[in-house]
């Protein structure tokens, strides 16, 4: 009789383990990788995701803090290499066979933190290693992080003709925003390859952790401060909520999404603030918030059913 075979097509040896036959069978998770899961707001989404039943694995060139450490499983990958991403998204020995959902959030995280090519080069490479080793192993249900700064931020010396801003405005300024376009971009291309594949890239805002609304009382008496995209912010619990419900939602085919929280960063009505700061640009409230953000969360509300949970007053409040 020929020995078993220690690797099989479906399983990792860990998924293989010798149970207690008495017991029922374990079923298995649903399984997604997120890149960059270590960062600012990684640990956020990987939270969210073990939260609504995934079993998730963190892919960085970045072990997480010690607190997050046993949130998830963390694998150091360098997503500009090609076969580290191809090997990580199939095949894990003692760890996975292959995965369900791809959250890619990885990148370097905003202009000015190297050389403009570098950005470039990086940012670039790693989306196109994601789309298409996903392609190649045929995982067709991916979250990636775009960015408000595809929309022209900051908004100045091009200040928008009307705000809220929505999906349609593309008019990116820098390496970092070029990069991010481009991605969208691709993800048209990619899922035009395949009809089934659904890819969500969604536009954040400034992303801020619950440690942080306690700077934003020294930007109330200064507009300006905060007028660079159109006041707003995103809490990175909110963001997480949007990432989880683009990988559960039954969309098909590219999709780009804004995330921003209902609220402005600033305690009086955004009408004075657009008054104040933009007072030639049509201001065109979507909503009955008198305090309504200058990007547009319409579409989001709409189709993933995105909800922002969290305000930065009632936040700040809880520091008090």
């Amino acid at each position: 009789m020929a020995a078993p075979s220690s690797f099989t097509a479906q399983e990792a040896l860990s998924e293989r383990r010798l149970m207690n036959p008495a017991n029922p069978p374990l079923e298995r998770q649903k399984r997604v990788v997120v890149t960059g899961g270590s960062g600012k707001l990684g640990r956020w989404v990987v939270r969210e995701m073990v939260n609504a039943g995934w079993n998730v694995w963190n892919l960085d060139v970045s072990p997480p803090a010690p607190e997050e450490a046993k949130v998830a499983k963390y694998v150091h990958v360098d997503l500009k290499d090609y076969g580290q991403v191809i090997a990580a998204l199939s095949d894990l020995d003692s760890g996975y066979k292959g995965v369900d959902a791809v959250i890619h959030l990885a990148a370097i995280p905003s202009p000015s933190r190297a050389p403009n090519h570098v950005i470039f080069h990086t940012n670039i490479c790693q989306t196109y290693n994601i789309l298409e080793a996903s392609r190649v192993l045929g995982i067709t249900n991916l979250a990636i992080a775009s960015s408000e700064t595809v929309f022209g931020i900051p908004f100045y010396p091009h200040i928008p003709e009307r705000l809220p801003i929505r999906e349609d405005a593309e008019r990116p300024e820098s390496s970092y925003s070029l990069a991010k376009l481009l991605g969208e971009k691709m993800g048209e291309q990619f899922t035009r390859w395949n009809p089934k594949a659904k890819i969500i890239n969604i536009r954040l805002s400034n992303v801020m952790s619950p440690d942080q609304y306690k700077d934003f009382d020294a930007w109330q008496d200064d507009p300006w401060s905060r007028a660079w995209n159109g006041f707003c912010y995103i809490d990175a619990r909110d963001c997480a909520q949007a990432f989880r419900l683009a990988i559960e939602s039954d969309l098909i085919g590219p999709h780009v999404f804004n995330i921003a929280n209902a609220d402005t960063a600033f305690r009086v009505p955004t009408a004075e603030l657009m008054a104040k700061v933009f007072p030639n640009t049509k201001w065109e409230p979507e909503t009955d918030n008198p305090r309504e953000g200058g990007i547009s969360i319409k579409k989001a509300r709409e189709m993933l059913g995105y909800d922002p949970k969290y305000d930065w007053q009632t936040e700040a409040s809880k520091s008090e």
